[in-house]
């Protein structure tokens, strides 16, 4: 159950500090079940369950935010290393039974997918210690990088009508230009995420 925050009186000018810290406790304290629970209802262009899970018209796609950091060997991995290449950014936690069923299906289109344009990288959310996360990535042999974001500061860059934090997992498709194309909360598998990045290919 997520703990209730009291409101508390802040100076002038801390209002969006204070937001954003009380955003990121939210996060912190959801119940680890991998659930969507506060995550916005389905609308074109949101967040949608992966079964009706749609592509957004070109015209209406939001800008990917900047993503960069340290993969969970410490190597540095950016989001903007990919321009110009289809990208499936999927969150995901080591203590996520959702994660751990979706995850060999995502391994296994990364490879497939990889001669067409396709990379993925992972965002690891809540994994404190880089070793769970990365027997995670052995058990399920994922051949793609994974930014390391304990505290979950990356998703907080996103809009959450595209990516909701508390949702894990997520899976988020990014065109060539960097534009968001697919957003989806929750596990999905092959067969649903494949035709729509197959869309996204063939946008050339």
């Amino acid at each position: 159950m997520r703990r209730r925050v009291r409101a508390a009186a802040v100076p002038a000018g801390a209002g969006l500090a204070v937001a954003a810290g009380l955003f990121l406790t939210g996060v912190l304290t959801d119940s680890d079940d991998g659930g969507n629970g506060g995550a916005p209802a389905d609308r074109p262009g949101g967040i949608s369950a992966a079964a009706g899970a749609t592509v957004t018209d070109p015209g209406a796609r939001e800008e990917a935010p900047a993503l960069e950091g340290d993969d969970l060997d410490g190597k540095p991995v950016s989001l903007a290393g990919f321009r110009g290449q289809v990208v499936v950014l999927n969150v995901w936690g080591s203590w996520c039974a959702p994660c751990r069923a979706e995850a060999d299906d995502l391994g296994r289109l990364s490879r497939q997918t990889r001669g067409e344009g396709v990379r993925f990288l992972g965002i690891n959310t809540r994994d404190r210690d880089r070793a769970a996360a990365q027997s995670f990535v052995r058990a399920h042999d994922l051949g793609f990088p994974s930014l390391h974001d304990p505290a979950g500061e990356l998703l907080l860059r996103f809009p959450p009508a595209v990516l909701n934090p508390q949702a894990i997992p997520s899976t988020l498709v990014v065109d060539r230009r960097g534009r968001i194309a697919v957003a989806i909360g929750g596990a999905v598998t092959a067969e649903q995420l494949r035709p729509l990045l197959d869309r996204v290919v063939e946008e050339g």
